[in-house]
């Protein structure tokens, strides 16, 4: 079968598992997606800021 193939491939030796290669696999995946959300989150971030500053340039012209 193709996926057991592809899992042998992915063993970094003889004495590794197919579960702790599965496992690795799922590591990875999950620190990809947390790495994800924090760089949304800081954008999300970014952007309030942007507006915040925005008004308080308002905010700051009236009282000139």
């Amino acid at each position: 079968r193709s996926s057991d193939l592809d899992l042998r491939k992915m063993k970094r030796s003889n004495s590794e598992t197919y579960e702790t290669v599965i496992i690795r696999l799922m590591k990875s995946t999950e620190k990809s997606k947390m790495k994800q959300l924090l760089e949304e989150g800081y954008k999300e971030m970014a952007d309030d800021s942007v507006k915040i500053n925005k008004e308080w340039e308002v905010v700051n012209d009236h009282w000139d």
